[in-house]
């Protein structure tokens, strides 16, 4: 069997990198990264694209307002749902089977979408959303995968430059939304389905790029360059090794901790933000500037929270993360009919969240055997996004049943964990 992008099993063999001498690597990092640049923006655009009108889309095929927030549940459930199988996949076969498949799934659930809107299907339309969200994972994933390759010095600054890139899509999709729903009309597809065609597009273009340019594997190529003492059997590369090994190191369970309570305590607090503003008077126009604002937080200082990681150390990052994020939920939580106040929040939220992400996911790749990383990595993405999921759909009740202020109070309990883990640490190498 060859090993070429027209083989017809190519995209999900294991390759055997070609050698890789130091002189190469420098070069080799630089296209690597831009590989995963490029994929990072089509893939935020394709989930930006379709995110933008999901809500509404649900409306219209269930009828009701009160199911349109399923579409939400339904995409966050995507990535929780396929981050294992990923993680078994990259493991065993590298990033760019895992990468491939990731998209992939992305595009079929974006057609199943369009198929449920078409023969008016509310059922069809949520798994749809659930395949679609599962695109995400390829975004989440290779944040890692720009990691596998990089210094250990400068690991914190490839994450975060492949997560700033996400900012990209992320704003350029919802102004594509609109001309993407009139390109369908005459076809019999609903305008508010039309993104999700598109969508469909950009994940398969992604998924191709991935396919033929994402050689040699990072994740594989790291593997054959690691020393002796750092290589490790099959065996080693599986689930549970990836499990044990997050047992076995308390820097690994602080960043799976971090990964998760940000992640939790930011979906939480952001998902309810716009519906505390239209109770204080606020329109969509400002609703809109609010979130836009908080995405910005999120991506757009991801390359100044990766500099100060690897400058200043992991766990002092996530220190600053959970000061961020607990300034944040004081902000939004007393905000009242303050939106400029709860705009800020929600910024300074978002620079939580990427102080967050990018620190913990360096410490997490730092902590745990070569062998085992692409598990582990697999584990913490399942586990921030299960975490998430669940404290979105909780965040709507607690903001129900005592508000919007007791939401944030919750929100900054999430961080107890992570604080009390980041302090022990500092104390333990001190």
């Amino acid at each position: 069997m060859t090993n070429t992008p027209d083989a017809p099993d190519a995209l999900l063999s294991a390759e055997i990198p070609p050698p890789v001498t130091a002189p190469d690597l420098p070069a080799l990092r630089r296209r690597i990264q831009a590989v995963l640049i490029t994929s990072q923006i089509l893939g935020g655009l394709g989930i930006a694209i379709g995110v933008a009108l999901a809500a509404v889309l649900a409306k219209d095929v269930s009828g009701t307002e009160a199911l349109s927030g399923l579409a939400s549940t339904a995409t966050v459930a995507g990535p929780a749902l396929l981050a294992m199988p990923l993680a078994a996949l990259m493991s065993n076969r590298g990033r760019r089977a895992g990468l491939v498949l990731a998209y992939l799934v992305g595009a079929l659930g974006a057609c199943v979408v369009v198929l449920g809107a078409v023969v008016d299907s509310f059922p069809l339309l949520l798994l749809g959303l659930v395949g679609f969200g599962a695109g995400s994972s390829a975004n989440l994933a290779a944040r890692f995968a720009a990691a596998d390759l990089a210094e250990p010095e400068r690991r914190a600054r490839a994450i975060s430059t492949v997560v700033w890139a996400t900012t990209i899509g992320a704003v350029l999709g919802p102004n594509i939304a609109a001309p993407a729903g009139r390109s369908v009309a005459g076809l019999g597809i609903p305008a508010t389905a039309g993104p999700f065609v598109w969508a469909a597009g950009v994940f398969l273009l992604a998924a191709a790029l991935m396919a033929v340019l994402l050689r040699p594997d990072p994740l594989l190529t790291a593997r054959a360059l690691a020393g002796p003492a750092d290589r490790e059997e099959a065996d080693g590369r599986s689930l549970r090794a990836g499990m044990r090994a997050v047992r076995e190191s308390s820097r690994a369970r602080l960043a799976l901790v971090t990964v998760a309570a940000s992640h939790t305590a930011m979906v939480s607090i952001m998902s309810m933000t716009p519906v505390a503003l239209s109770h204080h008077g606020a329109g969509i126009e400002l609703i809109g500037l609010v979130i836009s604002g908080h995405i910005a937080g999120m991506y757009a200082f991801s390359p100044v929270m990766g500099w100060l990681s690897d400058r200043l150390g992991r766990l002092s990052v996530i220190g600053l993360a959970v000061g961020l994020l607990s300034v944040a939920a004081l902000l939004a939580g007393t905000a009242g009919p303050s939106h400029g106040r709860t705009a800020v929040g929600l910024f300074v939220l978002g620079l939580g969240w990427s102080a967050g992400l990018v620190s913990g996911s360096a410490l997490l790749t730092d902590s745990v055997p070569q062998a085992a990383r692409a598990a582990v990595q697999g584990l913490s993405d399942f586990t921030m996004n299960t975490a998430a999921g669940i404290g979105g759909l909780m965040a709507g009740l607690v903001v129900a049943e005592a508000g919007y202020g007791w939401l944030n109070v919750v929100g900054a309990c999430l961080l107890l964990p992570m604080a009390a883990l980041a302090v022990r640490g500092a104390v333990r190498r001190a």
